[in-house]
């Protein structure tokens, strides 16, 4: 008689005897497969895993008992069995109840075809995923794996949703904020350290008078305090001297990735548009600084990303096309095009005519001005990574003026305290280590 097949699908971030029970309950079965879910299969539903695929899948193809390991491109388990047509599935049966029921279900109607069974084993107590994650992020990371992240999250996620951090708290509300949505956890994926809300947070204006190691001590502050990859708007570069340094420091410490914009002269915001002298480098100028950059890095993770101001400065869709090939040509990771028109219209045609000759090559934007947008629709438009680049200052400064006002208004902060203050037990729960022991 043929020995019976065994499908097990995990995700197998981090093992644990729970895991351990099922392997050994499912060998009593028959010969073991193991399905372990690919990066973006996770990313799908949950938090990118600490471990990637080729790590996750050698760590369980030396389990004993497991017989063999092949990827689950997907959280739905039904195009690996309609392959693999196991006789029985295994799986903890904490999933009879919330969110994974219905995937339960599903898979109970696929067996049915051809008389595969599901069986699920009693959930070990003791051990909790969400728990042990929970313990991970208060260890911390280092800078090699949280710069490895951003490539990661591009290769796994349609989209990749980046919110702007201008301080350790508006780290900490990045790193720990999420919500459910249609049972799938919603969060994001990663900061911006923003020159704009750097200069704006110290009072100063947006022309790069705040220095980048200025910058770079205040991004410190959340880097002890997360875990999530960041991207650093570096303006214009500096000189291509100068921008050679900033690469490497950033690396070091680091920082996933780089934006240049493509301007020179004296900085001015790109929201001011042609009210502004936006004054664009000459394009072998800046293929140049992206070349110095590229060389100056040590590792293949770091990104220089190449930010176009063709539109912001009134030129066509054309040139913004025409450098973005010649950026990327010169070795630049991703293109960023910035617009301040309202409608979305021009950054639609870039991404779509830039795709018809460059499949691979991420594409991020900023819709401050079309943000009637959701994410899937910009992802339609072939864009990989969405940056909220300024929402955190711009949503703290009402309720700061507010408070203010009304303390003056009343002279007290009762009314102050009661509609725009969080209670001070909350501040003490927010920050990690400020709980009393």
């Amino acid at each position: 008689m043929d020995k019976k097949t065994v499908y097990v699908g995990m995700s197998a971030d981090m093992i644990h005897p729970g895991h351990l029970n099922i392997i050994k309950e499912a060998c009593k079965l028959g010969s073991v497969t193991v399905g372990v879910l690919t990066d973006a299969a996770i990313a799908s539903y949950k938090r990118l895993p600490y471990l990637n695929y080729e790590q996750r899948s050698e760590i369980v193809s030396n389990i004993k008992g497991v017989d063999r390991v092949v990827p689950q491109t997907t959280l739905d388990y039904v195009p690996n069995l309609l392959i693999y047509k196991p006789d029985y599935v295994v799986h903890g049966d904490d999933w009879k109840e919330g969110v994974q029921q219905k995937t339960r279900q599903r898979i109970i109607e696929v067996m049915s075809e051809w008389g595969g069974k599901v069986i699920d084993i009693p959930y070990t107590k003791g051990f909790s995923s969400t728990a042990m994650n929970q313990r991970l992020k208060e260890i911390g990371t280092t800078p090699e794996i949280r710069m490895k992240r951003l490539r990661r999250l591009i290769a796994a996620k349609k989209i990749v949703r980046i919110l702007e951090s201008h301080n350790g708290l508006t780290g900490l509300i990045i790193e720990n904020t999420s919500v459910e949505v249609n049972g799938i956890k919603q969060e994001f994926d990663g900061m911006w350290a923003s020159s704009l809300t750097d200069s704006t947070s110290k009072g100063k204006p947006d022309i790069e008078a705040v220095d980048v190691t200025t910058r770079l001590h205040d991004l410190n502050d959340a880097l002890e305090v997360t875990t999530k990859p960041v991207i650093f708007d570096g303006d214009t570069g500096g000189k291509v001297e100068h921008f050679v340094f900033t690469v490497r420091t950033l690396e070091r410490l680091g920082i996933s990735a780089v934006i240049i914009e493509d301007k020179i002269g004296l900085k001015q915001n790109s929201l001011f548009g042609t009210d502004a002298i936006q004054t664009q480098d000459s394009i072998e100028g800046f293929c140049n600084k992206i070349k110095a950059g590229k060389m100056a890095q040590i590792t293949e993770d770091f990104m220089v990303i190449a930010r176009i101001e063709s539109l912001i400065a009134g030129k066509s869709v054309d040139d913004a096309l025409e450098r973005a090939f010649a950026y990327t040509h010169a070795g630049a990771d991703g293109i960023m095009i910035h617009s301040k028109n309202k409608d979305g219209n021009d950054i639609r045609e870039f991404c779509e005519r830039f795709r018809q000759q460059d499949s691979s090559t991420p594409i991020v934007a900023v819709p401050t001005t079309y943000n009637q947008f959701f994410e899937d629709e910009l992802a339609s438009w072939g864009i990989n990574v969405v940056i909220y680049a300024n929402h955190m200052l711009r949503s703290a400064y009402p309720a700061m003026l507010n408070c203010a006002k009304s303390i003056l208004a009343h002279g007290r902060s009762l009314e102050a305290s009661n509609e725009y203050c969080m209670p001070i037990k909350d501040i003490l729960d927010l920050i990690p280590g400020t709980k009393k022991k």
